[in-house]
């Protein structure tokens, strides 16, 4: 009897390690969680993964795949190498390379928002589509798009930054360096800092708001506006309203650029306010041009907190 697949999906972040090993059906098996030793620098956490993986190497007999890793950062698509991920201070780290030698198996790195992506497309909402764009809100905005049965990478593996598409040309300023990205209007924190602003320039208005957050208007995040709107408070309506319209504004162009089948909405901001999707859809249906809109489904993201993981070792099961 052959061997059952799998492979280890490794979730690489700037407070957690995920590592899980992950069947062939997208079924996670086991799961490790521990701190980022961010100080220790990548030699540190290089050799906390090394260490995980060969657990879950020792412990599953099965015919191992490999090890999948998604990174939050800007990943060269040969080589794997970390060009550069913020939340870690990496700065040209050859990760996939270091932790081949090292697990003595196939490694592909990837970033973190793609690797979601690629387990959506195989096990998640995206199963059975070969045109989709994953679209994951979250702190920031970032997806992964799939043309033709193949995700697309772009020449230097930074297909998919649909979060610094300009949707205005002289908006607010985003930490790319840009004016008016989506994810200046759309991201949880800029959401945040949208908030405090209004807040602190209309005081009465923002009452509500300022309570939910204990006073302090630096508390004040994107899940108290959420929790305001839903009590349908006046100025969290208002912004989510401008929310709406800055993600319908770059998913009517997404899917006029690349017509997918299917828009699949994942990430935290998701996660915690589903009720957006039909929001935002009627605001697509009405602006996207008819012909893009003929197959085209919006659903939510099916993987949830195993996104990562998952998300990760299905680059081992699926390689185009």
């Amino acid at each position: 009897m052959a061997e059952k697949a799998w492979a280890i999906g490794v979730d690489l972040g700037g407070t957690k390690i995920e590592v899980a090993a992950v069947g062939a059906d997208g079924t996670v098996l086991q799961r490790d969680r521990f701190p980022t030793d961010v100080k220790g620098g990548a030699k540190a956490i290089e050799e906390a993964i090394r260490k995980a993986a060969l657990q879950l190497k020792a412990k599953f007999p099965g015919a191992l795949q490999g090890i999948g890793i998604g990174v939050a950062g800007q990943i060269e698509p040969k080589s794997g190498a970390v060009i550069f991920a913020p939340n870690l201070g990496w700065h040209n780290v050859p990760l996939q390379g270091d932790l081949s030698a090292a697990c003595d198996t196939k490694v592909v790195v990837v970033n973190d928002v793609r690797a979601a992506a690629f387990g959506e497309w195989l096990f998640g909402a995206g199963k059975d589509c070969d045109d989709l764009i994953c679209l994951f809100i979250g702190t920031g905005i970032g997806s992964g798009i799939v043309s033709e049965g193949r995700m697309l990478s772009g020449c230097s593996g930074s297909a998919g930054e649909v979060g610094h598409m300009i949707i205005e040309m002289d908006g607010p300023p985003c930490k790319c360096g840009s004016f008016g990205c989506l994810e200046a209007f759309a991201g949880g924190a800029n959401i945040a800092r949208k908030a405090q602003e209004v807040v602190a320039e209309e005081p009465d208005a923002g009452k509500a708001l300022l309570s939910r957050a204990g006073g302090k208007l630096e508390a004040i995040t994107a899940r108290e506006v959420i929790d305001a709107y839903r009590a349908k408070d006046p100025l969290a309506e208002q912004l989510i309203e401008g929310v709406v319209e800055a993600l319908a504004a770059g998913i009517t162009s997404l899917v006029n650029a690349f017509n997918p089948c299917r828009i699949i909405m994942g990430g935290g901001i998701i996660e915690g306010f589903p009720e957006i999707i039909p929001l935002i859809e009627e605001e697509v249906r009405g602006r996207a041009l008819k012909a893009a809109l003929s197959h085209l489904d919006i659903v939510r993201a099916k993987l949830g907190g195993d996104a990562g993981v998952v998300g990760a070792a299905s680059l081992l099961f699926k390689r185009k």
